[in-house]
This record gives C-alpha cells, sequence and structure tokens, in this order.
C-alpha cells in the first residue's frame, strides 16, 4: 500500500506538472496571436531586402527598433561590427540567451515562386532562411519578455543580433568581447525541411582568401615578361585537390575564385581565391591549415609571384548538450507539426519536382515532430553558433520553414522562405523557443544539469577564438587588391 500510494504520487506530480506545461503552452501560444504580425515583418523584410554579412544595415536597425518599441534596453555595435547588437530584458534572475542571425547569400536571387525565377537586379536571397531566424527569435525574446512581467518571475532575457554568419563569424567576435560570459543558457534555432531539435555537433571551419600578386604584360607580345598572378591561384588550387586524398575523410576543403583577372590578353598582376577547410574538431585544423598555407607558399615560388593571406573567419564545432535538447524537444512537441493550407500544398506540389526523387519519400514531413534521438548527430555543416557552445551551454533546433526536401543554400529554400509556408515554420520555432525559456525559468534545476553537461563534455578543452586579434573582416563581401 505505501508503495502504490507513493506510485499515485508520483503520478499525480507527472500530471500536476503536464498540467502546467499545456497551460504555458496554451499561454505563449497565445501570445502569438499579436507576436505573428511583428514576426512576419521582420521576415519579409529581411527577406526583401536580402543584405549580405556585415552590410545588414536596415535589418539590424529593423530587429533593434521592433525590441525598443517592446521595452529592450539595446546596445548596438557592439564588438566592432556596426550591425551587431544585444537587447537586453531584467536585471536578475537567471539569463538566457537568444541568438538571432540576418545575413543573406550572395548569388541567390530568387523571387517567392516555385520555378527558378532570379529577381533582376538583385544579387543576394536568403537561401539559409535568416530572415526568418530573424523574425523567430526577436518575437520569442519579446514572449518570453511578458510571460515574465505577467508572471513575476525573476530572469533575464537577451537578443543577441549577430551579422555575417556566413563566412563572417559574427558570433565569434562578441564571444571575444565577453559579451556571452554571464549567459547562462543559450538557445537558437535554423530554417530547414522538418521539425526536429537534436543535439548535432557540426564542422569547425576555418576560412581565409589567398591573394596573388604577379607582373603584368602583354599575354601575346611580351609574355616572358609577366609573372601571372592567375598561375599562382591555379597552382594552389591543383596541389589542394591533389592534397584531399591524403585528410581524412570528414575533411571538407572548397574554394572560388574571386578574381581571376580582367582580360586574356593580359597576364594578371592579381588573383585571389577564397578557401574553407572543415574539420569535426577544431583541435584538428590547425594542422592541416598549416599544409593548405604550404600549398600557397609553393604555388607562389613555382609560378614566380607573391602570395599573402587573410584570414576572415574561423568557427569551432559545436559542443552539443543533451539535457537542453529534450527541453526544446519536449516544447516543440507540445506545439506540434505544421499545416499547409491550399495555397500552400499546391505551391508544394508545384515546387517537389525540382527537389529530386529524395523529397518523395518525406512528403507530409511538415506535419511531423521528429522524434528525439538519443545520440548526438555530427553535422556537416559549419556555424559560429559553435564558438558560443564552447563557452555557454547552447542548444538549438530546426523548424520546416521549406518544403520537406529543400536543400540549404539553393533557390527553392529562398522561393518558400519567402512565402507563408516560411511564416509557419517560424512561429513553431519561435513558440518552441519562447516555452523552452519559461520551462528553465520553472526549473532552475534544469540549468544547473544543463551546464552540468556542459563542463563533463568541454572536459580539459581550452577555447581560443581562431581568429586571434584581428577585427571583424567587414570587407567580407569585396575582393581586395591591397
Amino acid at each position: 500500500m505505501k508503495k502504490l500510494a507513493l506510485s499515485m504520487l508520483a503520478v499525480g506530480v507527472l500530471v500536476s506538472q503536464s498540467a502546467q506545461a499545456s497551460n504555458e503552452q496554451q499561454r505563449v501560444s497565445g501570445y502569438f496571436d499579436d507576436l505573428k504580425k511583428p514576426a512576419i515583418n521582420i521576415a519579409d523584410n529581411l527577406w526583401n531586402w536580402a543584405e549580405v554579412g556585415f552590410q545588414e544595415h536596415k535589418s539590424s536597425e529593423l530587429m533593434q527598433q521592433t525590441l525598443k518599441d517592446a521595452g529592450f534596453d539595446i546596445q548596438s555595435g557592439v564588438a566592432g561590427m556596426p550591425t551587431a547588437f544585444v537587447a537586453s530584458y531584467g536585471d536578475s534572475g537567471p539569463v538566457i540567451g537568444i541568438l538571432a542571425e540576418m545575413d543573406a547569400l550572395p548569388g541567390l536571387s530568387q523571387d517567392a515562386q516555385p520555378a527558378h525565377s532570379p529577381i533582376t537586379g538583385k544579387q543576394a536571397g536568403h537561401a539559409c532562411g535568416h530572415h526568418l531566424f530573424a523574425g523567430g527569435s526577436v518575437t520569442a525574446a519579446m514572449a518570453i519578455k511578458r510571460w515574465l512581467e505577467e508572471t513575476g518571475t525573476q530572469g533575464q532575457v537577451r537578443v543577441y543580433g549577430t551579422p555575417a554568419e556566413e563566412g563572417g563569424a559574427g558570433k565569434v567576435y562578441m564571444v571575444r568581447d565577453g559579451l556571452f560570459d554571464d549567459v547562462d543558457i543559450a538557445l537558437h534555432w535554423h530554417a530547414g525541411s522538418q521539425n526536429n531539435a537534436d543535439a548535432t555537433s557540426s564542422l569547425a571551419n576555418k576560412g581565409a582568401k589567398f591573394r596573388f600578386k604577379g607582373i603584368a604584360a602583354h599575354a601575346a607580345v611580351m609574355p616572358e615578361r609577366g609573372r601571372s598572378a592567375l598561375d599562382g591561384v591555379e597552382a594552389m588550387n591543383y596541389m589542394v585537390n591533389m592534397m584531399r586524398e591524403h585528410v581524412p575523410s570528414d575533411t571538407r576543403i572548397h574554394y572560388v575564385i574571386t578574381n581571376g583577372g580582367g582580360a586574356p590578353n593580359v597576364v594578371p598582376e592579381f588573383a585571389e581565391v577564397y578557401y574553407y577547410l572543415r574539420t569535426p574538431r577544431a583541435a584538428d585544423l590547425a594542422e592541416l591549415w598549416q599544409r593548405l598555407e604550404n600549398t600557397a607558399k609553393a604555388a607562389a615560388l613555382g609560378t614566380g609571384t607573391k602570395a599573402e593571406w587573410e584570414v576572415v573567419s574561423g568557427v569551432w564545432d559545436i559542443l552539443p548538450n543533451m539535457t537542453l535538447a529534450h527541453v526544446m524537444h519536449e516544447s516543440m512537441s507540445e506545439f506540434g507539426g505544421i499545416e499547409y493550407s491550399k495555397k500552400e500544398q499546391a505551391f508544394a506540389e508545384q515546387i517537389r519536382p525540382t527537389l529530386g526523387k529524395q523529397a518523395e519519400s518525406i512528403i507530409g514531413r511538415e506535419k511531423q515532430i521528429m522524434p528525439l534521438s538519443d545520440e548526438v548527430h555530427a553535422g556537416t555543416y559549419s556555424s559560429d553558433v559553435g564558438d558560443v557552445s564552447w563557452n555557454v551551454p547552447t542548444a538549438g533546433l530546426i523548424a520546416s520553414t521549406w518544403v520537406p526536401g529543400t536543400a540549404f543554400h539553393s533557390w527553392q529554400a529562398v522561393a518558400s522562405g519567402g512565402t507563408s509556408i516560411g511564416h509557419k515554420g517560424m512561429i513553431l520555432a519561435a513558440e518552441t523557443l519562447a516555452l523552452s525559456a519559461v520551462k528553465l525559468y520553472q526549473n532552475p534545476s534544469l540549468i544547473e544539469k544543463a551546464k552540468a553537461e556542459f563542463k563533463q563534455r568541454k572536459g580539459d578543452v581550452k577555447y581560443y577564438p581562431q581568429i586571434g586579434d584581428r577585427a571583424p573582416a567587414l570587407d567580407l563581401r569585396a575582393s581586395k587588391k591591397d
């Protein structure tokens, strides 16, 4: 009888907690009756402006103004980046940081149509959904603030407006400047084609622009007087491509020639190639990076040119946190998946044939919350969220803002993200972030558990910013000759 009584008591506690969670879910959901409008306003404006890394001036201003109007205190231009900001509410209690990105990708202009339709005169597009990331995170923080006020709970919420995630590593400079030093928990989300909150890692990544200087000459009349900077770039690329055979299989190396000369009949005196090098662990980057630099030195020596390089970004792999992943998954599960309207379903059916055969097997995935994996998944992407995660217990989620099967960094991602399909995924993400924060404020033991896991996973590893002491690469998207 005593065991039965204890068992019944335990059931009663679980029922009570479940009812409480359900009430808080309804409360948070109710906030978005009002907050959908500012979320969509931010997302649609950022989608239209499509400002690239470190140039997100209108995007940042709109995000800051929305938060200021909602009663947040704003610090603008932090960590040496004009478009970076921190918006804060509260002066006591646990500090929960909500990450918000805002940059678009160059070369991915696309209309909000289910067919490939670049917009004339527009060079960039939100092919990674950062416009939705911005709108969702800003309004999630507004919902959290409202909950803190209504319940009288002691807690602080901050929005970190982080520019240039796509290659500029904006968050790294904010970490380096101590802006996360007193944060207890960091939460974030990302656009995608399904709904899940798995604990995932990512690839550490370092990026640099390698610049070769040669001697200009007439390519036909006096070629012997010239030394081709483009030859230097091509020689480096050739050696790097041979190097691929002799690196760990999970290493990724990518490059693009950003300047190859101006005319075939002029020996190029300047050329530039932009490289990324990725590995699963930041600690393994140093040796591989030295080999990459050696190819540049050898290419310059062999072509009679000079080589120099500028490291423009460097990010750590994400340190996962299963404790927080469970909180995020439970919160997302309370809201459930996404239902398309007839118009949205028609859009999905039109765009689906462009996604390849893999999309056919996951039709309807937007309706589901994917089961939470008990294992940490190794992602093949990179993000400056990684640097935050080695300093603060961090967790993220993915919401279905694109038609299932859509690839990241594709015109299809831009298209879906510019429609109500994107809006619905954004609101689900914002609600999930808000409810997750509520649960953490209500249960300080979860915060302590997440911190304990963070310390255990980090172990003896010493974090350091891979960018060193350089200033933010505010000219990231410009080719530079000197």
